[in-house]
């Protein structure tokens, strides 16, 4: 079993932190329990020399850092926007692209790069139809994995509300038997994709899209495959649940763009509470940015809960950082939350592994009560969650703000 983390971005792309390099990925990926990351990024040149230069190839498909003991293994990964005008409307599509070869990679590129500027950012904007880069990608290797990015999200995705289409088979036309999959996004957990017929279809895989490398891992895939680029694909293509065993989800109401609003007028409103308002601003009267979950009920044929048969399921954790800022009641940038992790990952390996596996009597003598009760309630989904919406993450909250009181007292006592 191990954990793959798919779509991540370089310090080539724009907003990204200037760690964002294959050394620390690694490193990164090592503390939080991923076994394979993608590189990101393929698509820009100066990124694809550091691959070729510090990488080596491991298993079929699979690379490491040359001369590394390290077990991080990385998978040849990009995203890609197309800004385009379809069916009477301008689409912003996000793509992921996953390659199995050095050599595909540079086929596609040699493509976008009569296309658009691939050196400017380590996400290229081109104006290219998604479905045209769809041709592009398989003309390249048959065995390359095409997935919409982040899918629900109002911006820039397949179905988002703002620029997408309001299917699969809309945007891909006769080309929509090649995608097998869809990337939920930090704002919608399968549960929520479930619900529309396309969410049903394809599997749906989970990743970071992290641009530094302390976000590592917010989301990822667990498999029980072959250690090889094929075994990760057709693990995802089948929907083998023996063999895909399950997604890490962010809670969706923790995401950015959950539900509907207005950043600069701080409005934050269910769907319920925007159809009142028939989805226009109640304090500037502009439309309102509609979010993941008033996106879903639009496009959805079955009621909340539904569960496909044999659908691979979800776990929903909260960064450990997280939990030990709100434990602490302090930010999750403080040095005393830094010292608390350091010291839980030096006992117990990896992040992933405190989140989701050691029993909770392991931690005592380790951790402090409340970030111990941090943990078990993050596991169990006994969290508060102020909703995202329109770019603003959501506010989690584990403990109310009389335990709070009660944490500070006992530490004026002892």
């Amino acid at each position: 079993m191990f954990i793959a983390d798919l779509h991540i971005h370089s310090k080539y792309s724009r907003a990204t932190s200037p760690d964002a390099d294959l050394e620390h990925i690694a490193e990164s990926a090592k503390i939080k329990g991923i076994k394979v990351v993608g590189t990101g990024d393929f698509t820009h040149p100066q990124w694809l020399q550091e691959i070729e230069d510090k990488l080596e190839p491991a298993e079929t498909g699979l690379f490491r850092l040359k001369k590394s003991r390290d077990e991080v293994r990385f998978l040849l990964s990009a995203e890609i926007s197309c800004i385009y005008s379809a069916k009477g409307k301008v689409r912003k599509i996000h793509i992921v692209i996953l390659a199995p070869s050095i050599e595909a990679v540079k086929k596609i590129n040699q493509s976008l790069s009569k296309i658009g500027n691939l050196k400017a950012d380590g996400r290229p904007i081109l104006g290219l139809d998604a479905k045209e880069l769809l041709k592009i990608t398989l003309e390249a290797d048959k065995d390359c994995l095409f997935v919409p990015a982040h899918c629900m999200t109002p911006w820039f995705a397949i179905f988002g509300s703002k620029s997408g289409f309001d299917s699969i088979e809309e945007c891909f036309d006769d080309y929509s038997q090649h995608i097998f999959a869809l990337e939920t996004g930090l704002s919608a957990d399968s549960s929520m994709i479930w619900r529309i017929p396309d969410g049903r279809r394809v599997a749906l895989i989970s990743n970071s899209d992290a641009h530094s490398p302390g976000k590592l891992g917010r989301e990822a895939n667990v498999f029980d495959t072959d250690l090889s680029y094929s075994g990760i694909i057709e693990a995802i293509k089948s929907k083998d649940p023996k063999k895909f065993l399950y997604t890490i989800e962010f809670f969706p109401e923790e995401g950015k763009y959950h539900y509907d609003g207005h950043r600069v007028c701080e409005i934050s409103l269910s769907p319920t509470e925007s159809r009142k308002y028939n989805n226009i601003c109640p304090v500037c009267g502009m439309p309102l940015t509609l979010g993941v979950a008033n996106r879903i009920s639009t496009l959805s044929d079955r009621e909340e809960g539904f569960v496909p048969e044999g659908a691979v399921p979800f776990k929903s954790l909260i960064p450990l950082k997280e939990i030990i800022a709100e434990a602490f009641g302090c930010g999750a940038s403080a040095k005393k939350v830094g010292a608390e992790y350091d010291k839980l990952i030096s006992a117990f390996q990896n992040e992933f592994n405190i989140l989701l596996n050691v029993p909770p009597s392991d931690f005592k003598n380790i951790a402090s009560e409340q970030v111990i009760e941090g943990i078990i309630r993050a596991r169990e989904g006994k969290v508060n969650i102020e909703p995202g919406y329109d770019g603003v993450f959501g506010k989690v909250r584990i403990f109310s703000e009389q335990e709070k009181k009660s944490f500070i007292k006992q530490k004026v006592l002892i």
